[in-house]
């Protein structure tokens, strides 16, 4: 299994395009997380149906968010994709920024920036429709109500320039961590 954080980096951040990695497809009910130390995608838990991902779910290489684990993506596109696949160029639209248990867990919503269907569309968070948004904030303010009811919170969207300053913050710690 290749090491993504070896391989890749987190992209041109300034420009508002990064890369991502899939580690869960939109629809599927399976919680999936990378392990950096193994370079290997294992499966945490299997959700019920109602909590199917609303979107793809990625991870940005060569970033550490406040909660310790790789930065999160939320990936618009019309059809899930598969898991392990690298998104080269993903552009940037906005954060989701989320409270899990006490530390923040940003997501950062990204469209793949050559999608002429779904990117040329999405811009801006505020492009996405109010449908799509409602379900995002749904999925994550209740995907845990089964186990531990009240532990997450979302507590708003942010705009481009808000999510690369917390992917910025975000590649420091990485290289606080992991330089040589």
């Amino acid at each position: 299994m290749a090491d993504f954080n070896k391989i890749y980096d987190a992209g041109d951040v300034d420009n508002g395009i990064i890369t991502t990695v899939i580690e869960i497809s939109k629809g599927s009910m399976y919680k999936v997380e990378w392990n950096r130390e193994k370079a290997t995608f294992e499966l945490d838990r299997v959700e019920p149906g109602i909590f199917r991902k609303p979107t793809n779910y990625g991870f940005i290489p060569q970033t550490i968010d406040e909660d310790g684990d790789e930065l999160d993506t939320l990936v618009i596109t019309d059809e899930g994709l598969p898991m392990g696949l690298v998104v080269e160029e993903a552009r940037i639209i906005g954060v989701l920024n989320f409270d899990d248990g006490g530390e923040m867990d940003h997501k950062i919503v990204v469209v793949p920036a050559d999608d002429r269907h779904t990117g040329d569309h999405h811009t801006h968070h505020e492009d996405l429709p109010i449908g799509t948004k409602t379900q995002i904030e749904h999925h994550f303010n209740h995907y845990k109500d089964l186990k531990k009811p009240g532990t997450t919170k979302v507590l708003g969207w942010g705009d481009a320039e808000e999510a690369k300053k917390i992917i910025k913050e975000c590649q420091v710690r990485w290289a606080e961590k992991y330089s040589d």
